[in-house]
């Protein structure tokens, strides 16, 4: 996304008459992002954040922040091209192109966050591809929660979604219910190192497209093909042959081995 539209200006903007998306006034919003330049597009967590500024010569003074939920897509497309049902969002930039953000179940999330008089926008969490080993161990220190559980609260970690929690916890040996409290500290060592090598692993590989995920380009994922647990309920586990089990786990459904994880 970055590559795609960093240096592009904003030149108009069309919002939907659905109030889910927006977390600010649609009229502020479209006022707000009209004419901005698009500095730099980067992730923070779960969250896309365009840093937005008047010219190139100034730092950036507003950032737009994307969630895209559980269904949202942040499209780049040529103008003529009609727009997908349950468009929300339309960007016209002075390139001759759109950024429409897509979502049927209207879960994602639009904002804006001025840092004139504020800090950036940092997310709730701490990162997990750069966290440290001794902060990570902290994390979970006397938490009485499951791993799984754990994993998926933003306000620790933000940016784990289900499918990276499980596949992170089947490659690290640990059973998802275990209590993050009562984890040693060379499980967590290995939790972090295969968290670590997931996440990248995916964004390497797009992403997984299990649903209808897509990237800016409207091209799918293929991280959904390293799966090891998620969604395969019945099926062989590929390194011992034990069937995967599927549970309800915070709320989430959670895939798991029970030979390999204990």
């Amino acid at each position: 996304m970055n590559e795609r539209t960093r240096g592009d200006r904003i030149r108009s903007v069309w919002l939907s008459r659905y109030k889910e998306p927006f977390k600010n006034p649609p009229t502020e919003m479209a006022e707000a992002l009209t004419g901005q330049r698009i500095e730099r597009v980067h992730r923070v967590g779960k969250h896309i954040v365009f840093d937005l500024g008047e010219s190139s010569a100034h730092p950036a003074s507003t950032q737009w922040i994307v969630h895209l939920g559980m269904t949202g897509r942040l499209l780049v497309s040529a103008a003529d091209i009609p727009l997908p049902p349950h468009t929300h969002a339309v960007l016209s930039l002075t390139s001759g192109r759109e950024l429409r953000f897509v979502d049927p179940r209207r879960f994602g999330r639009l904002a804006l966050h001025p840092i004139s008089d504020a800090q950036p926008f940092c997310g709730p969490g701490h990162e997990p591809l750069t966290i440290s080993t001794a902060d990570f161990r902290a994390l979970f220190r006397n938490r009485r929660l499951p791993i799984k559980a754990a994993l998926l609260n933003q306000k620790l970690l933000h940016g784990v979604g289900n499918i990276y929690a499980d596949e992170s916890l089947f490659h690290a040996g640990i059973r998802p219910t275990r209590m993050a409290g009562r984890l040693t500290r060379d499980r967590l060592d290995r939790l972090r190192a295969a968290l670590q090598s997931i996440l990248r692993k995916a964004i390497e590989l797009g992403g997984s497209s299990v649903s209808d995920y897509v990237d800016a380009d409207g091209v799918a994922g293929f991280f959904q093909l390293e799966h090891r647990v998620y969604l395969r309920t019945g099926l062989p586990c590929l390194a011992c042959g034990t069937p995967i089990r599927r549970i309800l786990l915070a709320g989430r459904g959670t895939h798991y081995c029970p030979h390999c994880q204990r």
